[in-house]
């Protein structure tokens, strides 16, 4: 038992934090970044999205290499390159001269993240005895419910004082003072008998992945998803994860064990999960839109308007067992996800002067749908598999989130740019023809050119919101359908009520399950 090992818990949840924080520390700051220079790089939707789908998706596709990786080089290196890496990313994002370059250094901090988060997990069972890694796992996995609840916050007082870079920037003294830490603390280990590396997946997960969003992205942006590029992009990338499943299925050593979805119980959790993370990351996105530029909130006010949402999660998940115990976890998730879609038809309401309270209360109720969703799946997907693939199966279902957030953000993100521009364009008359496509991308697009325009661009405010409220009612009333058929799935397929043997080892399951 390592004599230090508390302290180094200490160590690899400041490492976990930062690389968690990033994500919705970058929810606040998303109309700043859209807001024209120099106040923020003027980035269309399509931009705002793949500034957060570039990380997303290079983390997705590299966890399962990064923990190969991991166990063949020595953990301990591993995790001071990726936090390296992300320091140095997060710098150069904060000193990005355009979305083009935000984009490129937001997937280079996604290079750098995908190494911290498996190695820290690793480590952890490294240095801590059996019968205290269940305590050591439930606090590492606290560490992800801390940086929801001080992400926004953080990101917003930080907008209120400083330029939009700074919320990358505030990574860098961090990553130093744990870059310090690691290398005094932390012991290193790796795994006598590593898997081996699966190349060629990765690149096809990763490319198939990216041709997919990118099609439908750009199929928002031109508000036609029968342009002829559009739907290349989006055949190309079906084609090659469709390559990408027929060669892990041939290969000995796959990144991703596609025979794990013959499990049907496997797979209703796994697509529980991805579709409340393809919901909830579309509503962020255009919460925040509709909180700042609807509403007229500081960042640091919308992302104070957040918190109900981690409290819920912080409060719930822990307890979610005690209905798992009681009604199983089929019932337990279904009315997750009910309530998930209830959540989203209130959005579907919202006007420019509905009352706040009302808001809280549904991001409050949002926060408990995720948590009676999240953990009972969590520990359906590690009972569906033999012990041995426990740490698969973590790693699956975390790249299954990112995945459907990712695909969250590009698709409920499109219909949102679809809607905006079909009800702006009638409205935009007052403008240049020069000025009218760029005006009609994004409710933010509108008001920064009717900003310059004086008296004249006055008059676009009010059609400009509501032509988002709109937007914003068809993209929830989608999320609605996601999150139902969600339901159906999780009614047919997961589990009921389990037999009173097994609760105790489910409770055991649970924190093992955590992340």
């Amino acid at each position: 038992m390592h004599r230090r090992r508390w302290a180094i818990l200490g160590v690899l949840m400041l490492s976990l934090l930062i690389v968690m924080l990033d994500n919705s520390i970058l929810n606040v700051a998303i109309k700043t970044i859209a807001s024209p220079a120099p106040t923020g790089l003027g980035a269309s939707q399509g931009q705002i999205e793949w500034a957060i789908n570039a990380y997303t998706l290079v983390f997705a596709g590299l966890l399962f290499t990064a923990g190969l990786v991991g166990d063949r080089l020595g953990r301990k290196k591993v995790l001071l390159g990726g936090i390296a890496v992300f320091g140095i990313g997060s710098a150069l994002a904060a000193e990005s001269g355009s979305p083009g370059q935000l984009i490129a250094y937001r997937a280079l901090m996604a290079l750098g993240a995908a190494f911290v988060m498996p190695a820290t997990l690793a480590v952890l069972m490294n240095i801590f005895e059996r019968e205290e890694q269940a305590k050591a796992i439930g606090i590492w996995a606290g560490g992800v419910g801390l940086a929801i609840v001080i992400g926004p916050i953080t990101g917003g007082a930080l907008l209120d004082h400083f330029w939009w870079g700074s919320v990358f920037f505030v990574n860098v003294p961090i990553v130093i003072v744990a870059l310090v830490l690691m290398t005094v603390l932390v012991p290193d280990s790796r795994d006598p008998r590593p898997g081996r590396l699966d190349p060629v997946g990765v690149v096809l997960s990763v490319v198939g992945l990216v041709l997919l969003v990118y099609g439908i992205i750009k199929g928002g942006e031109l508000a036609d998803f029968t342009d002829a590029k559009v739907l290349a992009t989006i055949l190309a990338g079906l084609v090659v994860l469709a390559g990408f499943v027929v060669f892990e299925r041939r290969s000995d050593h796959p990144s991703l064990d596609v025979t794990y979805f013959k499990n049907k119980v496997f797979s209703a959790a796994m697509s529980a999960m991805a579709l409340v993370f393809f919901a909830l990351m579309g509503v962020t996105f255009f919460g925040v839109f509709y909180t700042q530029s609807v509403r007229g909130y500081s960042p640091l006010e919308s992302g104070v308007l957040l918190l109900p949402l981690a409290v819920a999660q912080l409060l719930f998940a822990p307890r979610a067992r005690l209905l798992v115990d009681r009604f199983g976890n089929r019932a337990t998730t279904t009315a997750g996800l009910v309530l998930i879609a209830a959540t989203l038809a209130m959005f579907a309401t919202f006007e420019a002067g509905t009352p706040i309270w009302l808001l809280e209360v549904v991001f409050f109720l949002m926060g408990t749908g995720i948590a009676h969703i999240m953990t009972p799946t969590s520990v359906v997907v590690m009972q569906a598999l033999p012990r041995e693939k426990a740490g698969s199966a973590s790693a699956l279902s975390n790249t299954f989130r990112q995945v459907g957030g990712a695909l969250g953000i590009a698709i409920l993100g499109s219909v949102l740019a679809t809607s905006y521009r079909d009800g702006i364009e009638g409205k935009l008359g007052v403008l240049p023809p020069a000025l009218r496509d760029k005006a009609a991308e994004s409710i933010e697009a509108t008001l920064g050119i009717a900003g310059k325009l004086g008296p004249q661009g006055k008059a676009l405010v009010t059609p400009a919101n509501d032509a988002f409220l709109h937007a914003m009612h068809v993209t929830a009333l989608c999320g609605v359908g996601v999150a139902l058929i969600g339901a159906v799935v999780t009614a047919l397929f997961l589990p009921g009520k389990a037999p009173a043997a097994q609760q105790g080892e489910q409770e055991t399951e649970l924190v093992e399950a955590a992340e």
